[in-house]
């Protein structure tokens, strides 16, 4: 599969950059270890998996797609993936029975959720998992993917990652839906996600 981006994008911003700490799970998105202990992720996985969550995703109605990222630098990343392709971003505090007590007044019921690292914002993925909802995950090699449907392996940390990350999933999110035919009509900036 040929790459989304120039693989110089990820690397220029770092997707590839993982943790010295690696969750067994994540093994086989890892290219390798560095020297000094950072564990580096496997690009071509990373793209393929990009493409794979963005045919998934656009199978589902853009209302019912729930986005939670409770990190500051992916806020504006989430927000402005909400504003292209119609999902819902909850860029700040999840708050415990938001998809699971009907008698909460911001009560939602998504059919699919996607989080920016599963262990900053475990609340949403457990309610998920509890209603049955596919979750798909940025994780990096530190994450665990106990709950986890489909994995991006990625940098879930750095801001230029993660603008990345979902500025590249908006455009193959709008090809899948028919929104746009080629990549010359996306016409949203890298920088407009950036945090």
């Amino acid at each position: 599969m040929d790459f989304l981006v120039p693989q110089e994008k990820y690397l220029e911003a770092g997707a590839h950059i993982g943790t010295r700490t690696k969750n067994g799970a994540m093994r086989r998105f890892i290219y390798k270890a560095r020297e000094d202990g950072l564990h580096v992720l496997d690009l071509k996985k990373t793209n393929e998996r990009i493409y794979n969550a963005a045919c998934f995703i656009a199978k589902y109605p853009m209302e019912k797609f729930y986005i939670v990222g409770n990190k500051e630098n992916a806020k504006k990343a989430i927000e402005k993936f909400g504003e292209l392709t119609g999902s819902k971003a909850l860029s700040t505090r999840f708050t415990p029975g938001r998809f699971t007590n009907p008698a909460r007044t911001d009560f939602v019921e998504p059919e699919l959720l996607m989080v920016v690292d599963p262990a900053v914002d475990k609340q949403s993925v457990k309610e998920a998992f509890e209603i049955n909802v596919p979750i798909v995950a940025i994780c990096d090699t530190n994450n665990s993917l106990k709950c986890v449907d489909l994995v991006i392996p990625a940098n879930n940390k750095g801001r230029k990652s993660i603008a990345l990350l979902f500025w590249i999933l908006a455009r193959e999110v709008l090809k899948q839906q028919g929104k746009i035919t080629g990549d010359e009509q996306y016409t949203t900036t890298i920088e407009e996600f950036e945090a």
